[in-house]
């Protein structure tokens, strides 16, 4: 035995020129073979290190991680952190070479005598060795790989060792004896989920390793070659193991007899011990940080693929930087929370955007906390988002907040904000009526009988329409400019159905697009909207704000991709008319925010009131509030065994939040959440103001050709009108013919500007005969008719001035004006 011992160690030391007997079932010439080609060069990829992401004041949102280890500089590590490691492992380390022949020679005489290579020996150098060829095949997944870089039995044992020399070797040609401690004491696991020393001592004992104490380090030290005899799970065997470190620190020197004494006494305190959270489960804004998280498995400049982007976002070190700002989160959060409690079978939420940027500086939801139980308030999705980034696929339909996409759309074609259409309480949209899709015109079979809801009717133009929310109107200016084109102009602004699809492909020849029927994402309603509030630049809305590597070097984070999609002046109409929805008597003023700053939006209830949205904005900041039915639960759920609540949520008594919904979008999520979440967020921000729009045709006023109609009567002759992009809209003056007859349209042929109104004029009867009076037979003067000042004073008593009897008239003068 004593032999095969001497004969090891020489050719050890001879650095392995020839095979060892030891190496038992392998021949010698293929032995020899083995050893000398053995490689010298270990690849050392930097260390797995976690990320870490901040919110915009840098409080830290959530950390990502396969394994704890936060890499720290050998300055960084308390002096006596590293003397109680080298006492215990390797303390002769700064003076012999890779190998440390006497610790070597005492493994190999336990090892021969048992036949495996179990027994210590090795140095610190061929101890990270060891330590980087596990980590590498834990990386890889190579179960393996795990089992042969550690413990082997005979000759495939020794071919480990041997290995292992050989990369030390060639380390400590390319390594400093300080740059190979650093690297081991930040690679070692010691226990419990914590891998390097800076990881261990703020999990242990909740400070950094630079403040480490003697019993700590120490405590530390044991632990890399008994991991799972941690404080935390075996307290005595840990502190047992802490004694025995600090005994061998007395024998080498490292510390006297009486630090040896003293540091004995210690305790551990499991109350210091402190956990750092893995991933968004735990985090403060958990579905904050899973849009993060997805949004950076999708960034191309974390790597080619979504399992490089990931290795990158877990073992990269990463500091990432997001734009969420806490006030204005916390804000969006209250807002939502108050107003519909997590446990309320209703999903609230809450999503604001940098207008000219992107950033996303709040989203928020009432059921804030990740889990599968619905009734306690908890749901695994980020109601807010698309699918792709954790969304819910269904989606919500958004109401009238589309008509401002109308509106963006009608404008950019050249239609004035004073066009006006006769927008009767319910109106035929279908039995044949033709309609522009992206495929061209098509007639409408079956019947659509569209009806308003908010007691706004009549001829109107665009500014009264949209204050009113009025949808014949709107359904009778997107058949003037074409369903496309609507279709068209959202996927421009940037919303998106919910499930993916392709917006304009699924909708782009469906009548009922202005009323809001797409199921979209409510974050990208808010990214529209802001599109309007930057005066036409879209920004896709984006998270991240920085990302830096390990070693401080920026990545390029998400971009906003800020572009152009429509002109300025196009802008400005769309701001102009929807901030007269938060003025006098329009639908937007429960939402206003109280303090006076200019501010522009839209109110959206859909069919049944199944949801209540929220749109707006001001030249700052963009938000959209939306509740709706969780058509998942009672009273909302609906299938064979239930009947879905009658009404929606018009009039439904939240139980949980003592409050009753109006079912309205103005007065329950502008008013409940959007108004109390803008104000504080806004609070201390200097209001800005929108830009001065022109008030004309946006696409200019090119004269067009009338069809000329003569003969065809009413119906048909309306039907040409619209195919040709006029509107037609009802008057009455006095004529011969008995009342209620057709006379005729206002123009047949010639040319007037695209999108005029043209008007089918019907019969009022004959004119009435003129009173006169007894003053008048006598040729005296009534004063009632001559007194001016009162027609004056009648005519402002009309709340709106007068003008909506002179529009009813309508006429040929009313028609110039119209255009």
């Amino acid at each position: 035995m004593f032999l095969v011992v001497s004969m090891v160690a020489g050719l050890l030391v001879a650095g392995l020129a020839v095979p060892v007997a030891a190496m038992a079932g392998v021949g010698g010439r293929a032995a020899q073979k083995t050893v000398e080609d053995l490689p010298q060069a270990l690849e050392t990829p930097p260390q797995p290190v976690k990320s870490k992401v901040t919110m915009a004041n840098g409080k830290v949102l959530a950390y990502f991680y396969d394994q704890d280890r936060t890499y720290v500089k050998l300055k960084d590590i308390a002096p006596v952190m590293r003397k109680a490691q080298l006492a215990i492992e390797d303390h002769r380390f700064y003076e012999h070479g890779a190998l440390d022949v006497q610790g070597t020679l005492r493994a190999l005489l336990s090892n021969t005598a048992s036949g495996d290579v179990t027994g210590g020996g090795s140095s610190i150098t061929q101890q990270y060795v060891k330590m980087v060829r596990i980590q590498q095949a834990e990386l890889a997944g190579n179960e393996k790989g795990i089992q042969d870089a550690q413990t082997a039995s005979g000759a495939a044992g020794y071919a480990r060792k041997i290995q292992e020399l050989k990369y030390a070797i060639g380390l400590e040609k390319k390594l400093s004896k300080d740059q190979i401690l650093e690297r081991y004491l930040n690679i070692a696991y010691y226990g419990d989920g914590a891998y390097g020393v800076e990881a261990a001592a703020r999990h242990y004992f909740s400070k950094s390793a630079d403040e480490l104490d003697l019993p700590e380090a120490a405590m530390l030290a044991g632990l890399v070659q008994s991991p799972d005899n941690d404080p935390v799970r075996h307290e005595e065997q840990a502190i047992n193991r802490r004694n025995f470190v600090l005994s061998r620190m007395s024998e080498v020197g490292s510390i006297t007899s009486k630090q040896l004494a003293e540091a004995k006494k210690a305790t551990f305190d499991e109350s210091e011990v402190k956990r750092t959270p893995n991933g968004c489960l735990s985090a403060q804004y958990p579905f904050l940080c899973d849009y993060v998280y997805k949004s950076l498995l999708k960034l191309p400049s974390l790597g080619k693929t979504p399992q490089a982007r990931e290795n990158a976002i877990k073992r990269g070190g990463l500091d990432i930087e997001t734009a969420i700002d806490p006030k204005t989160q916390d804000a969006a959060q209250k807002a939502v929370t108050k107003y519909v409690d997590p446990k309320e079978p209703i999903i609230s939420t809450m999503s604001m955007i940098q207008p000219g940027t992107g950033l996303i500086v709040g989203m928020a939801q009432n059921r804030y906390k990740m889990g599968d139980n619905a009734k306690k308030g908890e749901t695994y999705y980020d109601y807010p988002a698309t699918s792709d980034l954790g969304g819910s696929s269904g989606g919500f339909q958004s109401g009238s907040t589309f008509k401002a996409i109308t509106i963006a759309a009608a404008l950019e074609e050249g239609v004035s904000p004073s066009k006006t259409y006769n927008a009767q309480p319910r109106m035929q949209f279908g039995n044949g009526k033709v309609w522009k899709g992206c495929d061209g015109a098509f007639p409408l079979g079956g019947s659509y009988n569209a009806k308003n809801s908010t007691g706004v009717n009549g001829v109107m133009d665009m500014r009264r329409a949209a204050k009113g929310s009025v949808n014949t109107y709107f359904l009778q200016l997107e058949r003037t400019i074409g369903i496309c084109k609507v279709a068209k102009m959202a996927d421009r602004l940037g919303v998106k159905m919910a499930n993916g699809q392709d917006l304009v492909k699924t909708y782009g020849a469906i009548p009922s697009l202005t009323l809001g029927v797409v199921d979209l994402a409510p974050l990208s309603l808010a990214e529209a909207y802001a599109t309007f509030a930057a005066r036409g630049i879209h920004c896709d809305p984006i998270i991240i704000d920085k990302i830096t590597n390990a070693d401080g070097k920026k990545i390029d984070p998400p971009s906003g991709n800020c572009k152009r999609v429509i002109s300025k002046d196009v802008a400005d109409g769309v701001n102009s008319i929807l901030q007269g929805v938060m003025e006098g008597n329009g639908t937007g003023v429960p939402a206003r925010i109280p303090d006076g700053r200019p501010q522009a939006g839209k109110t959206g209830t859909t069919n049944d009131n199944q949801a209540v949205w929220f749109a707006g904005y001001t030249p700052d900041l963009a938000g959209v509030a939306s509740i709706a039915e969780d058509v998942t639960m009672k009273p909302f759920l609906k299938d064979k065994k239930h009947d879905r609540r009658p009404g929606g949520l018009e009039g439904y008594y939240m139980k949980h939040s003592d409050r009753t919904l109006q079912g309205s979008g103005g007065g329950d999520a502008g008013s409940g959440i959007w108004s109390p979440a803008m104000t504080k967020a806004l609070k201390g921000v200097e209001p800005s103001k929108f830009g001065n729009y022109k008030n004309s045709d946006t696409a200019g006023s090119k004269n067009v050709a009338v069809p000329d109609v003569s003969g065809m009567g009413l119906t048909k002759g309306q039907e040409k009108l619209e195919e040709a992009g006029f509107s037609v809209v009802n008057t009455t003056r006095y004529s011969d013919y008995a009342q209620g007859s057709f006379i005729g349209f206002s123009q047949y042929g010639g040319e007037l500007p695209k999108f005029s109104t043209i008007y089918a004029v019907f019969s009022a009867g004959p004119a009435p005969k003129p009173k006169v009076t007894k003053k008048q037979k006598s040729g005296g003067s009534d004063s009632s008719d001559n007194d001016t000042s009162k027609k004056k004073k009648k005519k402002s008593d009309d709340g709106d001035g007068g003008k909506k009897k002179k529009s009813d008239d309508g006429g040929k003068k009313k028609k110039k004006k119209n255009n």
